[in-house]
């Protein structure tokens, strides 16, 4: 089946038919407010930062050697290409099973951040969460003498990624973006929302946050985590894995995914990028909307592949793991030589309908 992919071109759209991707280039007395309860339900299904867990973890991994942070843990499995995986908010990495078998051949690199998923919170337990990880996984690739990885980062991850990848240039290979915009605070504020001007309603969510008991925090991960997994099998072991977070953790690395816009810095990205992301679940917002909405927020990143994937909530990999699997395939073969992303250093925006990797 073939898809129709929209190009921006000098600020007007053009179609053009593709067979393949063209990678050119609770009842509780601490219940949250229902206006914050909505916030944290679409910045679940608008693919913000919430990332949770839900299957068993592959047996096989080993820790690092030679590298010790008190903010990141990262296991190593298989053997090949270096391929960095950055899961997301309240997340373990075993949301990437899934992919790791059924892509063998790369040597994966799974990062685990303090305070997530039952880690301790270590070094994160004050201050910023995201960035600091990113400044670690740049020293982490350094020490372990690692050439140029590739790096896919979900939700968090993402934002974690696209740190790194505009903080260290010359680190890694390429990027793949899953599920996330690099200014998130913007999608809750009126046009020409800033980081400044959004930090009221950040605040104001992380007061909410520290205030919730268990069972508030049980009863909004619920709500959160059915706008993000449309694959109902997932739900109870995500539930299970978040609840298994720190919340303090968890409440400051969403503060700072709100007041955190990467997009003044996109243009120092120097890799190869893809973005995959979705239409937000129980949004009245269309799909060329979002893609309007996507295309406005890369705007700045010249050459980004943006690729829209159909039928998928928040977890794309999990809701659909073998198109997911082939866009990652797609990705992690693209041999760029002596390119900087596509040729024409303009945006390439996707509508995936099917695996189409030959």
């Amino acid at each position: 089946m073939s898809s129709k992919p929209e190009t921006l071109s000098g600020g007007k759209m053009t179609t053009e038919s593709k067979t393949k991707t063209d990678f050119r280039a609770p009842t509780t007395s601490k219940r949250l407010p229902r206006a914050v309860s909505d916030i944290l339900h679409r910045v679940g299904a608008l693919s913000c930062l919430f990332t949770l867990v839900g299957i068993a973890f592959l047996p096989t991994v080993a820790v690092a050697d030679g590298f010790s942070s008190d903010r990141i843990t990262v296991n190593v499995e298989g053997e090949g290409d270096d391929v960095l995986l950055i899961s997301g908010l309240g997340s373990s990495p075993r949301v990437w099973r899934e992919l790791i078998r059924a892509v063998p051949g790369h040597r994966y690199h799974l990062v685990q951040i303090s305070g997530f998923a039952g880690q301790p919170k270590r070094g994160n337990t004050e201050g910023l969460v995201a960035a600091p990880a990113a400044e670690e996984l740049a020293r982490y690739i350094a020490t372990m003498r690692i050439s140029k990885p590739a790096v896919i980062g979900h939700s968090l991850g993402g934002l974690i990624g696209l740190m790194l990848a505009e903080r260290h240039p010359q680190a890694i290979a390429k990027l793949m973006v899953i599920d996330v915009r690099p200014f998130m605070g913007a999608a809750f504020g009126p046009p020409g929302t800033t980081a400044e001007s959004i930090k009221s309603v950040a605040d104001a969510i992380l007061a909410q946050m520290e205030g919730l008991d268990p069972a508030g925090r049980q009863q909004q991960a619920q709500v959160t985590i059915d706008g993000m997994i449309n694959t109902v099998g997932k739900r109870k072991s995500a539930l299970e894995d978040w609840m298994k977070s720190d919340p303090d953790v968890v409440a400051r690395a969403l503060h700072e995914g709100f007041v955190t816009d990467l997009s003044p810095d996109l243009s120092k990205i120097a890799v190869p990028t893809v973005v995959l992301y979705t239409t937000m679940k129980n949004n009245q917002l269309t799909d060329l909307q979002t893609d309007s909405v996507y295309q406005a927020a890369y705007k700045p990143l010249n050459g980004v592949v943006l690729k829209h994937i159909p039928d998928t909530a928040h977890f794309i990999m999990w809701d659909q793991p073998e198109l997911f699997q082939t866009e990652v395939v797609a990705f992690l073969r693209w041999n760029f030589g002596l390119e900087r992303k596509n040729e024409s250093n303009e945006q390439i925006t996707e509508n995936s309908q099917e695996p189409n990797v030959q």
